[in-house]
């Protein structure tokens, strides 16, 4: 009998049983896909010669996390690489906004697209300098983060007090309108709001733009060398050579649950595999409690706020096999490993309402990766190994480009999405579609059953708006990853501090657990200590 069970070997769950075994634990990791990684997966499904990222494919979160950094990884065989640039933004007319490597080259950049815009940006890179550290320790400390929130209250008085509150707690239109001369710059930061689920006009997405932009600017978006499945393979290594185990194809089914507290967990083939001392569940919420725990075993105020739970936005995903790199227009795109694909921030806006409405987005905005430009070893010489993904909503009502996509993404309907998305790519690189070799397209439904967090292609385990963060997350309560369950822990994106690759929550749980066992060990230990006479 393992001491605990980890359900999910994506990169919360495998994190999790990492740090497990770090503390003498035996630790059992049961997946349900025929592969370990959740999101964290490579193949040459597109084009045997082309390695292909399924889902997550840039790592900020990851470079700057201190719960990777912990894990040493590279003893482990994994390296990682940069693309020249960080990320661009091309426009109609040519011009790029570029998020460079160094701060000074960035602000360069977009001191031409308007006067003092360069200075802006220094100024914004200054306040990260005073508060990035706090904020990086106080994502990935356990809410709540008590010494990181005192040290950070500290770095906000000194960096503008209450008005840079303020600053961040605008959308990221108001906020790019106030700090910049031309586009360029608010370009870069809502682009990076859109990674999320954040339109231009929610409030909050300033300061997520500007907390994902100043990653990219300090910690690069960082690629494994040989594809995203190295990272997996890398913590499965790690794993195994402290004695834990990963079942794949073994999906479960029910959490066992006998006296109020988790006791093991029953597998789809009717296996029951009993824990002795903890279940970490790296699944969704809503599939945590309204499908593995049983309801009798949770309150009926967690099945109502339940019910109240937002996803993130849907994903529609298309990879290709180009014969040669992109035939950007405007050239400094060529050289960064991630594009943002839209007309403007009103395009970003559009964009969004269009999805809010139900709508499938007539101009869709992409995310486009560049995998051989940040890593060589990803396609032969002079080929690109590429994709871009875009959102929708989950429940479609209409199409507002015109060609009546219903959102069932059967028959000719997902090829219609993608060959619209070939569209946007096409008009800022005229004729990349004839340097397509290959191409293969992930639509909602497609994502979900590679992976069952990804609801509907949802990334990122929940919407990132303000009224699911902290301790709404998932739902109101402490943003901590125990349960109303004993001995059974919350550890995916759902949980504090959402989504992204960078380990928090799975270690967050595996903490969580390991202080549990050893409060129950030494109350078991007081009752048996003889009373006074």
């Amino acid at each position: 009998m393992p001491d605990a069970i980890v359900i999910g070997a994506g990169p919360n769950g495998l994190v999790a049983a990492n740090l497990l075994a770090d503390a003498g634990w035996s630790v059992e990791v049961l997946e349900s896909q025929p592969e370990p990684g959740g999101a964290v997966r490579s193949d040459r499904g597109v084009h045997p010669d082309y390695v292909s990222d399924l889902f997550s494919a840039f790592y900020p979160l990851a470079a700057a996390s201190p719960v990777i950094a912990s894990l040493g990884l590279d003893r482990e065989g994994l390296a990682w690489s940069h693309a020249p640039r960080v990320l661009a933004h091309p426009m109609a007319d040519g011009r790029c906004a570029v998020l460079d490597r160094l701060p000074h080259d960035t602000a360069a950049g977009l001191e031409e697209f308007a006067p003092g815009d360069g200075a802006a940006w220094t100024e914004l890179c200054g306040v990260w300098d005073l508060l990035g550290p706090d904020i990086v320790r106080g994502l990935f400390t356990p809410f709540p983060p008590l010494v990181p929130a005192s040290r950070l209250l500290g770095g906000i008085r000194r960096a503008g007090g209450m008005g840079l509150v303020r600053r961040l707690l605008l959308p990221v239109r108001r906020l790019g309108k106030e700090e910049f001369g031309a586009e360029a710059g608010a370009l870069l930061l809502a682009g990076n709001a859109l990674h999320a689920d954040l339109p231009p006009e929610a409030a909050g997405s300033g300061g997520f733009g500007w907390l994902m932009s100043m990653l990219g600017q300090h910690h690069g978006f960082p690629v494994p060398v040989g594809g995203a499945g190295a990272l997996t393979a890398a913590l499965i290594r790690r794993l195994e050579r402290r004695g834990g185990a990963v079942r794949c194809g073994t999906p479960v089914v029910e959490v066992a649950v006998r006296g109020g507290r988790a006791v093991g967990v029953r597998t789809a083939g009717g296996e029951r595999v009993p824990a002795r001392r903890a279940v970490l569940a790296d699944v969704s919420a809503p599939a945590l409690y309204g499908s593995l725990v049983g309801e009798q075993h949770l309150p009926d105020r967690l099945l109502r706020d339940l019910r109240r739970f937002q996803w993130d936005f849907a994903t529609f995903k298309v990879d290709w096999a180009l014969d040669s790199r992109v035939p950007w227009t405007a050239p400094q795109a060529a050289t960064a490993g991630t594009v943002h694909l839209a007309d403007g921030i009103d395009g970003l806006t559009a964009f969004a309402a269009q999805i809010a409405m139900g709508l499938v987005p007539e101009d869709p905005f992409l995310v486009f990766g560049q995998m051989t430009a940040a890593d060589a070893t990803r396609s032969p010489t002079g080929t690109e190994s590429a994709w871009a993904y875009t959102h929708l909503p989950h429940e479609i009502t209409g199409d507002a480009g015109g060609q009546r996509l219903t959102g069932h993404w059967e028959g000719g309907e997902s090829e219609a999405m993608a060959d619209r998305m070939e569209e946007v790519v096409e008009r800022y690189a005229p004729g990349f579609r004839a340097r397509i070799l290959r191409r293969r397209v992930l639509a909602p439904p497609t994502l979900e059953a590679m992976d069952a967090n990804l609801r509907g292609g949802a990334l990122n385990g929940g919407t990132a708006a303000l009224h699911q963060q902290l301790v709404f997350r998932p739902v109101p309560g402490t943003g901590r990853p125990e349960t109303p369950v004993k001995g059974l822990f919350l550890a995916s994106a759902s949980a504090h501090p959402g989504g992204g690759v960078h380990g928090a929550p799975g270690a967050n749980a595996a903490r969580a657990a390991l202080r549990r066992h050893v409060s129950t060990v030494l109350t078991v230990r007081r009752r048996r200590l003889p009373r006074a006479v």
